[in-house]
């Protein structure tokens, strides 16, 4: 019981620090953020800090942790969904995980410093495989649902996931690029909407769907990050 507790305690503390460092980012950016100003935050001591992270990085990857957890949490619900088909529950992962980071805004932005800066290459791979294996099973299960339905025409679905993943997080790289390129006005919108559609065309593509079946750019999203 003991140990129960105790653990439970070392989780309710490790995850203030995460909050300060959301909180943070939010409002100084990653890079201006110290370690100073978490600990200045919670009025915590250097040495509680560091029983908990090793490094401002550290802080920082268990920040992304909680975001992928929390972004696929919020569209978990639709893999479940028994009453929608799966080029339906593809639509709304997408979508679902567009008005995620919109809603979080802020905090995007200021991951997007990082994901730019080479000075935190190591912590973008160890993102992106994190991805890779949580998100993987969640499209696995769509895309075996959408070959029982006959609109998918994949041999191998947890592997087509897997790909569907990779080029997801690609595109998410373009998308990063396409904003920085919006903000200094040098693409136009309708080139953002072209390439959007480019990358959806791939993903029916590889799921041997028809044609606009993927759609990856929900018009509201967009606007609000490309407009």
């Amino acid at each position: 019981m003991a140990r129960t507790v105790n653990a439970e305690v070392h989780m309710v503390r490790r995850e203030a620090f995460v909050d300060a460092a959301e909180r943070l980012m939010q409002t100084r950016g990653y890079e201006q953020m110290s370690v100073q100003d978490v600990l200045d935050d919670l009025g915590a001591s250097r040495g509680a800090f560091y029983h908990y992270f090793d490094s401002k990085q550290a802080l920082l990857e268990a920040v992304l942790d909680r975001m992928v957890d929390a972004g696929l949490g919020s569209v978990a619900p639709v893999v479940d969904d028994p009453t929608l088909v799966a080029a339906a529950k593809l639509r709304k992962i997408f979508s679902g995980i567009g008005q995620f980071k919109t809603d979080r805004k802020a905090l995007v932005l200021s991951v997007l410093e990082v994901w730019l800066s080479d000075d935190n290459a190591i912590v973008r791979e160890k993102l992106r495989r994190m991805s890779v294996e949580r998100m993987g099973p969640l499209l696995s299960r769509i895309v075996e649902q959408g070959v029982a339905e006959g609109t998918f025409a994949v041999s191998a679905p947890a592997q087509a996931a897997r790909v569907l993943v990779m080029l997801l997080l690609g595109f998410q790289e373009v998308a990063t690029e396409m904003y920085v390129a919006r903000r200094k006005r040098l693409i136009s919108y309708e080139e953002v909407v072209r390439t959007m559609a480019t990358y959806g065309e791939a993903f029916d593509r590889i799921l041997g769907a028809p044609l606009g079946t993927s759609n990856l750019g929900d018009e509201a999203v967009m606007r609000e990050w490309f407009g």
